[in-house]
């Protein structure tokens, strides 16, 4: 595949859901309206797509949402997606907020997974709570740490948000250098509609 600046393109990414388990302010209004889950392609058709893309040079998928770890048949298609790890594919990763990563860490690794993305804005359980409108910082910490004890690269995605949580910047590089982690630090994007300025 070659776009039509001669570039040849190797990565795919592939949003599995438009669901999240998260409502972070920047992101999703508190009350969402999502997709019908049966306009949502199948892990059958997923799986298609992924292999004809393949077929055509792509060598690295990225697994998103939404929340990829919202939608139950996320870990079977991970596994399908490893089966062509070295044979055209180099790399199956994923987006995660890691507020269910805990409990599917090892099996994500077990697939062939060893590296994930995660979206964290925040340590400070008040204004983690904040930012997400009800998520629980200890919750994701413990999925972050579950997938470090997998095997898993890890790295974190934090949005950075005047006034909310840019003073926590110079901490989160340092517990991600600690950690062996790395950081990149991102704007806020206008994709949606919500009932804040961003």
């Amino acid at each position: 595949l070659v776009d039509q600046h001669g570039r040849t393109i190797t990565y795919l990414r592939i949003s599995v859901t438009d669901r999240c388990d998260l409502r972070c302010r920047y992101c999703m209004a508190e009350h969402m309206t999502f997709l019908p889950r049966n306009r949502l392609l199948s892990l059958e058709e997923i799986a298609t797509i992924a292999e004809r893309f393949i077929e055509r040079g792509v060598r690295k998928i990225r697994l998103t949402g939404g929340e990829p770890l919202v939608r139950r048949d996320v870990v079977e298609l991970t596994r399908w997606l490893g089966g062509h790890l070295g044979k055209g594919l180099d790399e199956v990763t994923m987006t995660t907020n890691a507020n269910r990563l805990a409990h599917y860490a090892d099996d994500l690794y077990a697939a062939g997974m060893r590296r994930i993305n995660v979206s964290l804005d925040s340590r400070d359980a008040e204004t983690f709570r904040f930012i997400t409108r009800h998520g629980d910082i200890d919750q994701v910490l413990g999925g972050i740490a579950a997938a470090k004890r997998a095997g898993m690269a890890i790295k974190i995605n934090m949005v950075a948000l005047k006034g909310l949580n840019d003073t926590e910047i110079p901490s989160m590089l340092q517990w991600c250098a600690d950690e062996g982690f790395d950081l990149t630090l991102i704007e806020t994007m206008p994709m949606g509609e919500i009932e804040e300025d961003r």
